[in-house]
């Protein structure tokens, strides 16, 4: 009998449409890929979180250990003395209070070292999947003792799995996989009858961080001071509109007014309506500085019929492949002569687009859903 699937989230995350947020979608994309005749998987999600949440997978709703000011100094000491981190293991046995009462199943705690040991695994199969760089401020002696009943280590790229094993004592680098992010080709796709207007138009989705670099789009728009190329900039340093902007989005704010009528910007736009707005333009950037591991958005652009011009840096070459355009992190000038070329030669521009739709259709969440099978083989 095949186990269900059951997925953990970061206690406190929502399992919902309303926030974008990276991990809830990725599981909501494996969940919908589910294959016929397949248990249904379920998510375990904190009572009082949003709640209109995907309808791909089952919500086991628990009552949350809300978290405390000094936990995170607390459990690194304890790491440093004792090898774990009890307030992290308090909050996890409270998402998995139920457990005992689930069906044998393959638990996948995501993000977080620290509830695998809290799964029982007499009875279910843990798995850690890993979307960033989680083991830095482990020890191997605590890497050994928290992640040595996992069964698996997903890695949502070769370049995070590579950074993973390098934390792990010997005998658990063998147990890692790589599971490589989808994206859903009927949310996103092109518009029906496309034709190049008279301004190329490029859009940046993400949050606002230094770290996300929408700062270097907007420094290549001033080098290339073209009234033709007219960027829509949305995302805000947080999930809630509403919060005060940080010191870098005020940063960002003056760019953009200092651009003029070039940029368009949004703090927010619904989860729902980044598809239609991605439908409306020829150019994705995704200018990450940082080892992005695998972003939501590449894969979301070229699905959406786009030009992807992105980083290399981190995952992101293992996703653009040969379909979008690589260029140095924080290089403003490269930035800038890759939009003005594509926004010179509408043949360059209509072939780019048409790769990336192609690539992406090979790159569904079933794709990635029968990748995570595979991993998974031979672990229950």
């Amino acid at each position: 009998m095949t186990r269900r699937l059951v997925h953990v989230i970061t206690p406190g995350d929502h399992f919902s449409p309303s926030t974008g947020s990276a991990v809830p979608t990725v599981v909501h994309g494996l969940s919908a890929a589910t294959p016929a005749g397949q248990p249904r998987p379920a998510v375990v999600v904190a009572r009082g979180t949003y709640p209109d949440r995907y309808p791909s997978a089952e919500v086991l709703e628990y009552d949350e250990r809300p978290p405390r000011r000094t936990d995170r100094y607390a459990d690194l000491l304890a790491a440093r003395t004792l090898g774990r981190r009890p307030a992290s293991a308090a909050r996890f046995g409270a998402a998995l209070a139920d457990q005992r009462a689930w069906d044998p199943a393959v638990v996948l705690v995501h993000n977080a070292p620290q509830g695998v040991p809290v799964v029982d695994d007499g009875r279910h199969v843990p798995v850690l999947y890993a979307h960033n760089q989680l083991l830095r401020t482990y020890s191997r002696r605590e890497v050994a003792r928290t992640l040595g009943g996992a069964s698996r280590i997903v890695c949502v790229s070769d370049f995070l799995a590579g950074a993973t094993v390098d934390h792990l004592p010997p005998g658990l680098r063998e147990r890692v996989a790589v599971v490589r992010n989808g994206v859903d080709t009927e949310a996103f796709h092109p518009p029906e009858h496309w034709e190049r207007g008279d301004r190329l138009e490029v859009a940046f989705v993400g949050r606002m961080l230094r770290n996300k670099g929408v700062d270097v789009l907007l420094d290549a728009l001033t080098l290339l001071d073209r009234p033709d190329i007219h960027a829509t900039v949305v995302g805000s340093a947080g999930f809630d509109p509403r919060a005060a902007p940080t010191p870098y989005e005020s940063e960002v704010a003056r760019a953009v007014g200092a651009l003029g009528d070039r940029v368009t910007r949004h703090s927010f736009v619904p989860r729902a309506d980044v598809s239609a707005l991605l439908r409306r333009v020829d150019v994705v950037v995704v200018p990450s500085r940082w080892p992005d591991p695998c972003p939501l958005t590449v894969l979301e652009g070229m699905a959406s019929g786009a030009a992807v011009v992105a980083s290399a840096v981190g995952g992101i070459p293992e996703e653009l492949g040969d379909a979008g355009v690589a260029i140095p992190p924080g290089d403003a000038q490269a930035l800038a002569d890759a939009l003005a070329a594509l926004a010179d030669d509408d043949t360059l521009l209509a072939r780019t687009r048409s790769a990336s739709r192609a690539y992406a259709l090979d790159h569904t969440w079933s794709h990635t859903r029968a990748e995570l099978a595979s991993a998974l083989a031979g672990a229950a």
